[in-house]
């Protein structure tokens, strides 16, 4: 019974996580290699076409555009080995300083034909083609498991396309925001009263320690811009990826921002040691205030992963109204900082600098700022895709053209 109990707990944990792209990766790439087995097995001579599978296992992306992009690329590079293995095989054959020779031969061709990560696959092809006796067959062996591999690993994310993974980009974005605003209560709470030095660095240590996350949520956001383009279940992916791309800019500039008052915190706490860092009332403001903040930084994050335009429009609303009351708190606590200024004048660059990063917060978040900024990230971004891919352009302005067509004489 106990077993079966620990059976059901795992296929929960396994459902719950269907949607990994560790796990959609692994049950993608063992069905194609599979299937491009099958089908080496009854087109190539080779009694156990491995390479087919092979292929395939390292063809098939968690992301169509990742797959195409390594499927030519590893086409390339086994075709470049099997091409160099017969040049050698036909001049010195196999021996210890050919071998050497192979590998350097092999290893500046890949470098030559620009296949990236795949340049050790040049010389991994070339060498196996070259240890076997009937070199000729088995080149055009492998050169044709090669293509069934590949072509195998691109039909199959043609035929049953990748999920979009803009949702788990999204989680990641809400989840850093989450995380700062933690923070920033925190920080806020202390502020309030008589804040130890060593409170005020565990604080700071603990704004560095955004850095990683930031890390991770830019992979899981380059994953998704990667799953949005050439997906056809896509149709605004340039403005997704845009919007996410400049969404996480912003978050990261605030997390920077939220380093520096810490960082400030902390040398106004070790300065007025064993005092408050404010007085009474200033300080219940600054805990106000950064309260505000850190819940305009959320709704900030809800407002860029929104996909409907009426949730989005409300996060928005939402946002404005949260960045008004703040900047309503803002200008008291100026004014209470300016009077503990004229009463003691000791820290006053601190309590400038206080006020100057809280602006700076605030200003990043401003809905106007937001938009302006992603307009001119739109105007560049098709700009250069202009300039790179301008058939590819000219075909998606053509095509875009005939659905306006389409829709006026529809209605």
């Amino acid at each position: 019974m106990r077993d079966v109990r620990e059976w059901m707990a795992s296929l929960v944990r396994f459902l719950k996580r269907r949607r990994d792209p560790a796990v959609v990766h692994a049950l993608r790439s063992a069905a194609a290699a599979t299937i491009a087995y099958v089908i080496a097995l009854r087109l190539s001579p080779e009694a156990a076409p491995l390479t087919a599978p092979l292929t395939a296992l390292l063809v098939v992306q968690v992301t169509l555009y990742a797959t195409l992009t390594n499927g030519i690329r590893r086409v390339n590079a086994v075709v470049a080995g099997v091409l160099v293995a017969i040049a050698f095989s036909l001049l010195v054959g196999l021996t210890w300083w050919s071998l050497a020779l192979l590998i350097l031969a092999s290893l500046a061709v890949g470098h030559l034909v620009k296949v990236d990560e795949y340049v050790p696959e040049v010389a991994i092809s070339a060498m196996l083609v070259l240890g076997v006796t009937t070199v000729g067959d088995t080149a055009w062996a492998r050169v044709l498991e090669t293509l069934i591999g590949a072509v195998v690993g691109l039909g199959f994310n043609l035929l049953f396309a990748p999920p979009v993974w803009v949702d788990e980009a999204g989680e990641s974005i809400e989840g850093l925001a989450r995380r700062v605003r933690q923070l920033m209560l925190r920080m806020g709470e202390e502020a309030a009263g008589r804040t130890p030095v060593e409170h005020a660095r565990e604080r700071l240590h603990e704004a560095r320690r955004l850095d990683h996350d930031i890390v991770e949520v830019d992979a899981a956001l380059r994953q998704a811009e990667d799953s949005l383009r050439l997906n056809p279940r896509v149709r605004e992916g340039l403005l997704h990826r845009v919007v996410l791309r400049t969404g996480l800019d912003t978050l990261e500039i605030c997390t920077v921002v939220l380093r520096v008052l810490a960082r400030t915190l902390a040398d106004l706490a070790k300065e007025r040691d064993p005092e408050r860092l404010f007085a009474s009332e200033t300080g219940a403001a600054v805990e106000r205030l950064l309260s505000e903040i850190a819940d305009a930084v959320v709704s900030f994050a809800v407002l860029v992963t929104a996909h409907v335009s009426q949730s989005a429009e409300s996060a928005e609303e939402r946002l404005a109204s949260e960045l008004r009351q703040a900047a309503a708190t803002r200008d008291k606590l100026a004014q209470l900082l300016l009077e503990e200024v004229q009463r003691d004048a000791r820290q006053w660059q601190l309590h400038g600098a206080v006020l100057t990063e809280v602006n700076r917060i605030l200003d990043e978040l401003d809905t106007e700022h937001r938009s302006r900024r992603l307009f001119e990230e739109l105007d560049r971004t098709s700009r250069e895709q202009r300039e790179r891919l301008p058939r590819l352009t000219k075909l998606q302005e053509r095509v875009r053209r005939n659905r306006l067509t389409l829709a006026r004489r529809s209605r």
